[in-house]
């Protein structure tokens, strides 16, 4: 049910996947083996989420082929530079118990840090040790950065992106440039009580988080939401049965107001 998307190295990667921030370790297996059972392919974790274990485990016990299954995980903030990025990684493989992830990701632009991180990321790239490389709470100027010092293009860009948070011009850049986007906290945190959403969603028969995970991937958008409730795994599952019309699209898309739930990417201290 959940469709593909072919990214700019022609890797193809899931519109929707499990997000397990804030899961615990023991919870991430659970979830994760009840997530693939239930036709999810695409799991998106961190060294910064210490559950990567869980995920490796709740994979291998899935009894679905490793190669069917796409993993995202992301180097983190203290592990940022060159060298310290290829350790931290190797960490990462081990924990998730898998010799080449999916897609790897630097977390955010540590100031100073980020363009050797990349490097570093090319490095394992070359090496077949990810399929795919990109970036998470990027703007514009850091991914100008990027393109500086590279001729390898993210594949993705994965950022905080919601109806209160359209990033609009992030967007078109990201598409521009061939970068897939990625929403995080698609869901705003469960912030979902927004009339619109309601009236839009009974229109439809869906429920107001299936009608943003639907906005989201027709604006070619992955989401990545996160639950660990065996009911919201269907649910947000569940849209790809129904498309919002251009008139819809464009009321969710009037909610902006560039609320940020999590921190700004040009103002962190983490």
């Amino acid at each position: 049910m959940i469709q593909n998307v072919t990214l700019n190295n022609g890797v193809s990667m899931p519109m929707l996947g499990l997000g397990v921030w804030k899961v615990s370790d023991e919870e991430a297996e659970r979830v994760v083996t009840d997530a693939i059972s239930k036709g999810y392919r695409a799991i998106d974790t961190a060294a910064a989420y210490n559950n990567e274990e869980g995920v490796g485990r709740g994979i291998a016990k899935s009894g679905v082929n490793r190669d069917e299954i796409f993993v995202t995980t992301k180097i983190w903030n203290a592990d940022q530079g060159y060298e310290q990025a290829l350790a931290a990684f190797d960490v990462s493989r081990r924990k998730l118990n898998i010799d080449v992830v999916d897609l790897l990701l630097i977390h955010w632009p540590v100031k100073g840090k980020y363009q050797d991180t990349w490097k570093a990321l090319e490095e394992i790239y070359s090496k077949g040790h990810a399929r795919a490389i990109g970036v998470s709470n990027f703007h514009q100027h850091h991914l100008d950065d990027i393109a500086a010092v590279s001729s390898l293009t993210p594949a993705v860009n994965q950022v905080e992106y919601h109806p209160l948070l359209t990033q609009e011009p992030l967007r078109a850049y990201c598409e521009a440039k061939g970068i897939r986007m990625t929403a995080w906290s698609p869901l705003m945190q469960g912030n979902l009580d927004v009339p619109v959403l309601k009236d839009i969603a009974a229109k439809h028969g869906k429920s107001p988080a299936q009608v943003v995970l639907r906005w989201d991937i027709q604006n070619g958008v992955i989401a990545i939401p996160k639950t660990t409730t065996s009911s919201r795994l269907v649910e947000n599952s569940q849209v790809f049965d129904f498309e919002l019309s251009a008139e819809e699209m464009q009321q969710i898309s009037a909610l902006n107001q560039n609320k940020r739930f999590g921190s700004d990417p040009d103002n962190f201290n983490f």
